[in-house]
């Protein structure tokens, strides 16, 4: 009989497709892709302005950043919870424990992240391209557009690590989601969920799964980063 801790256990429970792994593995990537997808679009727009603009309180508004990218995973799941709770503000909805809620919570960390490597990416570039554009009959607007091909792989990059930062979570996903089994378990949840029941072979099988997402998107990462 296989040991608990047994990796032949952890393996035959991948191969298999049990279906509460299956469900787990599908929650994470679909809510973690939402989020990153969303978290994009609110980022790369701030990253960029912060990257080429030169206003009064930038210095200010890229300290916020900071602190917004390394606030506590479980601080932003309090926020938030206060603001889905049922004496929350938008409590009426009844988004709590909902993936959707989930959604929300992973797009907030998802956000600064994209918004720093967005940044960075920007900065890093040629100043002259902008210019360059500009004085070739390019409106400014299309001139940003044209830097952003240049740094498509830094932005990329930002996307990248965003998602591998939302996907390997447990704060927020715990506590808007309720770890609700078929609906809000996730990997992260799951793990931590079965491991303190005695349930070592599940909980390894998801690990092995969330290391291998996590290997193909740091292998990603480092590719992009050597383009």
């Amino acid at each position: 009989m296989d040991s608990p801790f047994s990796l032949h256990a952890a393996l035959a429970l991948i191969v298999a497709g049990d279906p509460d792994v299956v469900q787990a593995v599908w929650t994470s990537l679909y809510t973690s892709g939402a989020a990153i997808l969303l978290g994009s679009l609110a980022g790369i727009p701030v990253g960029v302005s912060l990257g080429l603009g030169r206003f009064a309180g930038r210095r200010l508004a890229v300290t916020l950043l900071n602190t917004l990218m390394a606030m506590p995973t479980v601080v932003v799941g309090l926020l938030i919870y206060g603001l889905l709770s049922r004496q929350g503000l938008f409590g009426p909805l009844g988004l709590l424990f909902t993936p959707l809620a989930m959604i929300i919570g992973q797009t907030v960390l998802a956000a600064p992240i994209v918004a720093n490597y967005t940044l960075a990416a920007v900065a890093g570039a040629d100043p002259r391209i902008l210019p360059t554009a500009m004085t070739l009959g390019a409106g400014r607007l299309h001139g940003a557009w044209r830097l952003l091909l240049e740094v498509r792989f830094g932005l990329l990059a930002a996307v990248v690590a965003g998602f591998g930062r939302v996907i390997a979570e447990v704060g927020v996903a715990m506590m808007l989601g309720g770890n609700i089994r078929g609906t809000t378990r996730t990997m992260t949840t799951a793990i931590a969920l079965e491991t303190s029941k005695g349930e070592f072979a599940f909980g390894l099988a998801l690990g092995l799964v969330l290391l291998a997402v996590a290997l193909v998107v740091n292998l990603f990462l480092n590719l992009l980063q050597h383009r």
